[in-house]
């Protein structure tokens, strides 16, 4: 009972403390009210420089390359966006979350996002923690414990009920990318749920990609039976011919495209949805104006928000189940030899 009251007011703790990460920056003026759609669009998006709370960020290396010039600096050097900086005879600043040269020169930007070192940093963890359970198998006469008991059920769960029964007797090819992905997308839904963490899941250009490898394996893997079924579907009428092939080609593009929303527009949502029920509080007390209105409000969105908080943490394990599961269902379409 104790240690279930310990979690509940460490998951409360953790949302006061993502209100102050997200609110304590860009104060509005009580003539214009509270306005939380910067706030939130702030959280979501990508950045130069990793925000923690207040003034408080982490900043992160700038490297851009402009006719010939590397230009290599800290983000810091932005004074977060209000600023430009000068090198040499080139001018940065940043326009909408990116990186302009002021003089409209093309630039190569390769800099390091907070999603970028988010992801740098979900994949040093993933590492030592598979590396430790990789050598608890080093010991055979050893019962599993720890975190090799927690993750041993859980990777036999993604290979023999996932990937094993969607692919068949090919599974073990595409055994270490199912695997790779499923606990990739998993480390980075749940790390997006700690306080000033990264949106790395909610931005479509890493569901794009991953989404990508998907269609990249499946295209190179399949066989001629695939290929034949989007030529010729069978059992298909002559006379229709001409409307099914389209449809199943323009198919092959829409499986990968699924992977990269869903993935996207869940996890993005369940954010919007946490900080919209946080800025019920200040929306309330008018930014100071109505404390009483405030402190009323504030108990019911903090329950809210809890209870939110908690569908949160079973979506990211559903999302990375839901995009594992589908990747191999449709790798297994691709790689599946034709009955006769």
């Amino acid at each position: 009972m104790k240690k279930r009251i310990s979690k509940l007011i460490l998951s409360l703790l953790l949302i006061f403390v993502s209100t102050i990460n997200i609110f304590a920056e860009n104060p509005t003026s009580k003539e214009e009210g509270f306005n939380p759609t910067p706030h939130i669009l702030h959280h979501i998006a990508d950045s130069y420089e990793w925000h923690l709370w207040g003034d408080i960020s982490i900043p992160l290396p700038v490297i851009l390359y402009t006719e010939g010039n590397l230009d290599v600096f800290m983000s810091s050097e932005f004074h977060h966006g209000k600023s430009k900086v000068i090198r040499g005879d080139r001018t940065y600043k940043i326009d909408h979350h990116k990186i302009v040269e002021e003089n409209d020169k093309k630039i190569i930007n390769v800099s390091v996002t907070k999603n970028v070192a988010s992801m740098i940093l979900s994949v040093l963890i993933l590492f030592f923690i598979l590396r430790k359970v990789s050598a608890g198998y080093k010991n055979k006469k050893q019962a599993p414990k720890g975190i090799q008991a927690f993750l041993e059920p859980l990777i036999l769960f993604v290979r023999d009920d996932i990937i094993k029964s969607s692919i068949g007797p090919k599974y073990k090819r595409y055994t270490v990318f199912l695997l790779t992905i499923f606990f990739f997308i998993l480390i980075n839904n749940l790390l997006g749920l700690t306080p000033g963490a990264a949106n790395v899941t909610g931005n479509i250009s890493v569901t794009l990609v991953l989404s990508l490898f998907t269609f990249i394996i499946i295209t190179v893997s399949a066989n001629k039976g695939y290929w034949k079924h989007l030529i010729k579907p069978p059992g298909t009428p002559l006379p229709l011919l001409p409307i099914m092939i389209p449809i199943e080609i323009f198919g092959v593009f829409t499986k990968p495209f699924a992977l990269m929303i869903r993935l996207f527009a869940n996890i993005t949502a369940g954010h919007i949805i946490i900080f919209s029920l946080i800025s019920l509080i200040f929306v309330a007390s008018n930014n100071g104006e109505n404390v009483v209105a405030g402190w009323a409000v504030a108990p019911l969105s903090v329950m809210f928000v809890l209870f939110i908080f908690l569908i949160e943490i079973l979506v990211a394990f559903l999302q990375a189940y839901i995009f594992t599961l589908l990747s191999a269902v449709f790798i297994g379409l691709a790689v599946k030899e034709e009955d006769h």
